[in-house]
């Protein structure tokens, strides 16, 4: 079978244009954009899905993930504003939100994305003593990412977060830290233990306060009811009678008396020669007092006798 010039001249064709939609056609998955270059210069960005291109006149210029990345920060020696060394690491996440800027304002992404993490970790927590790295945790996460996000935004990306995994002083410190620890800790239980003594000491004084209130109140009405007693024997006594005197002399004796015997210090217990003497004045006292009281009586029934009787008058 013959072909002429023409059925050449269309299967040419036919495999030019075939060849033309194979290199011109571009399918872009999710989660990516390509740049467009045309003669080496940024055209367009193709989003995901199907997309045409001129062949042999544009290319794909860069792929771009456009999902959020994991970058890890290795570990660094960083020197605290208190002259405290210590080891420290993180991890940061960011996010390409324009291709063309990511892929044409700087090169090596990742690369700079992480010296530029690094050296503002140094920064910032080179700024801070060693106390408030181990407490702020989240306030340096906070100025970290505010800071990176910042420097980062005219290369087209999203840092999303920047957290420190790891601050790991030396073993030195470490052993210091615990020491000082322990010495709060002392600290606190001493001060705990004093504030104890102290309120145990306040309320036994208090108790002490309130049982000598009690016995001075106890004694003032003790010595009101012997003022009371020594007031009645001298109005009985100026009444003229004895007994009330004989009978107070006598009590003060006998508590005397009970007070020696029940001594601690003492054994046996001798009788001065003037209690004897005390004792037969009592006696004497009583008999006169007898005395007394027979003579006015029979005075009395004297005056009574003495009376003319009284004739009362009867009914017939």
């Amino acid at each position: 079978m013959d072909f002429s010039g023409f059925d050449i001249a269309v299967g040419a064709l036919a495999l030019l244009v075939l060849v033309l939609l194979i290199k011109g056609i571009r399918t872009i998955p999710q989660g990516y954009n390509y740049t467009v270059e045309r003669f080496g210069r940024y055209t367009k960005t193709l989003s995901p899905g199907l997309n045409f291109i001129f062949p042999f006149i544009d290319r794909i210029g860069a792929k771009m993930n456009m999902m959020e990345q994991v970058l890890d920060v290795p570990s660094q020696e960083i020197i605290t504003r208190d002259n405290a060394i210590v080891g420290v690491d993180g991890i940061a996440f960011f996010q390409i939100l324009n291709a063309a800027q990511a892929a044409y304002q700087v090169a090596g992404l990742q690369n700079a994305i992480l010296n530029l993490t690094m050296t503002n970790i140094r920064t910032v927590m080179g700024s801070m003593d060693l106390d408030e790295l181990l407490s702020n945790r989240d306030a340096i996460n906070e100025r970290l990412l505010r800071v990176v996000d910042e420097a980062a935004h005219p290369w087209g990306i999203k840092i999303t977060r920047v957290e420190i995994k790891d601050i790991n002083p030396p073993a030195n410190l470490i052993e210091s830290m615990g020491r000082q620890m322990t010495a709060e800790r002392n600290k606190r239980a001493q001060i705990l233990a004093a504030e104890g003594l102290k309120q145990s000491q306040i309320l036994e004084a208090e108790g002490r306060k309130e049982a000598a209130f009690r016995d001075a109140e106890a004694r003032e009405r003790s010595a009101e009811a012997e003022a009371r007693a020594t007031q009645v024997v001298s109005e009985a006594i100026s009444k003229g009678d004895v007994q009330a005197l004989n009978y107070f002399v006598a009590l003060k004796y006998t508590e005397a008396l009970g007070r020696i015997g029940t001594a601690t210090n003492s054994k046996i217990v001798l009788m001065p020669f003037e209690a004897s003497s005390l004792i037969g004045s009592l006696g004497g006292i009583g008999e006169i007092a007898k005395e007394v009281f027979r003579s006015e009586g029979t005075t009395g029934s004297q005056r009574q006798a003495a009376r003319p009787p009284v004739v009362r008058p009867t009914d017939n």
